[in-house]
């Protein structure tokens, strides 16, 4: 794995915060100028709700969805926590909304504060086993990273996980607003999973994807899970938001995190989240790298067409379940008899799995997909040409003597 030493700089990498051939002096620029937008950012949340950046976070409700600030003494006692506050007896522990402050009116902003009591009671609950986060200007940060992306991301906004996956940042990187940008880099990868509507999740796609590699896989543990009412794969939902965050101890996570990015760099990757739209082809041309720059996944990926294909290759993530899964097979087959001894079996990994075998698993699974969809591919390619064959003789049989067409004039 990364030395500690380095690994926050290494990430900066792999997450495409850099290009891999900039200078130190480019990317200081490009760090002082995200640090500057950041702080902007952050100050404009600050005058929406000025508890952000002030060292302290809340974990109560403080608005109502028409916009109305809610008086609840646990928000009034985060607020002002070295005065304390001063509740009747018959009042303590009831929130009462107060009709005489300013209400809310611009339902963006509505929707960012009623996420913010969640972010905290996630965030106090985020890898609280961790020595760092007995320090609660930590804990702040956190929340202060969230609350700044979910004001900005406003599409997808703040959904439970996010605190798992930007947690590492703040432990790896000194400075709060190089937190947030690796953080945001990292989003740009995931953020379609928190992406949620009245009927669809996010990550059902991914989901649906793991069903059909199982099914290509391994046909008889597909069938079984389908059989005992798992056939849209929610039990693995946990595993593909926070990245294995639980099913690893932390250490593990963070060297899974990073050979799964080794495995997946693209060193094009800051180029295409930086582009304008004035850059030239001819320019965008002279910044194509040879495919051994390519992570070796990626590189796989781009031999078999799937990097030029209309819909984007899949992530490794989604194999590293596969490849879960595949190593629990006997003992589902055996032993799981409805969704709670899947989920009861799938627990049991947490904290056991080793990060290099399962990244090694998910390659071999990925190439055996690859292998197999192609093979199926070239099968349904000989039964048209052979189908299409059959209906021309046959064509031929009925009508041997057709009339040709009289091309005089």
């Amino acid at each position: 794995g990364i030395h500690p030493s380095i690994r926050g700089e290494v990430w900066e990498f792999l997450l495409g915060c850099y290009d891999p051939k900039s200078t130190f002096e480019e990317r200081d620029e490009i760090r002082q100028r995200r640090r500057a937008q950041y702080a902007e950012w952050k100050e404009e949340c600050r005058q929406l709700f000025p508890l952000v950046g002030s060292g302290r976070f809340i974990t109560a409700p403080v608005i109502t969805d028409d916009g109305r600030p809610i008086q609840d003494p646990l928000v009034l006692l985060e607020n002002n926590p070295e005065n304390g506050v001063i509740v009747p007896p018959q009042d303590i522990g009831a929130a009462s909304i107060n009709n005489n402050a300013p209400k809310v009116t611009d339902k963006k902003v509505i929707q960012w504060m009623l996420t913010l009591h969640q972010i905290g009671l996630d965030v106090i609950r985020t890898d609280r086993t961790l020595v760092f986060y007995e320090n609660k200007e930590n804990l702040s940060k956190l929340w202060d990273i969230l609350a700044v992306y979910a004001r900005r991301d406003i599409d997808v906004g703040y959904g439970q996980g996010m605190s798992d996956l930007c947690s590492p940042m703040i432990i790896l990187l000194n400075d709060e607003a190089d937190s947030f940008w690796c953080f945001e880099r990292l989003m740009r990868r995931l953020r379609g999973n928190f992406r949620c509507t009245d009927n669809t999740v996010g990550v059902e796609a991914q989901l649906n994807n793991l069903a059909l590699i199982t099914q290509v896989i391994d046909p008889k543990l597909h069938q079984h899970i389908e059989h005992i009412g798992g056939g849209d794969y929610l039990f693995a939902f946990r595993m593909l938001m926070v990245q294995f965050r639980r099913e690893f101890s932390f250490c593990d996570s963070l060297y899974l995190w990073e050979m799964m990015w080794a495995l997946e760099y693209d060193p094009n990757l800051f180029w295409l989240y930086e582009e304008s739209e004035e850059t030239s082809p001819e320019e965008a041309k002279a910044r194509l790298k040879s495919i051994r720059h390519y992570g070796k996944y990626e590189r796989e990926n781009m031999r078999n067409g799937a990097k030029n294909a209309e819909e984007p290759p899949l992530p490794i993530s989604i194999f590293l379940v596969a490849s879960v899964l595949k190593e629990k097979s006997a003992t589902l087959l055996q032993q799981a008899r409805g969704l709670d001894d899947v989920v009861k079996i799938l627990n049991d990994t947490n904290g056991n799995l080793d990060a290099k075998k399962a990244c090694m698993a998910a390659l071999k699974l990925h190439k055996k997909y690859l292998k197999k969809v192609a093979e199926h591919e070239s099968n349904f390619a000989t039964s048209s040409v052979l189908l299409l064959h059959c209906m021309c003789l046959s064509i031929f049989i009925l009508n041997p003597n057709p009339v040709q067409p009289n091309l005089s004039r």
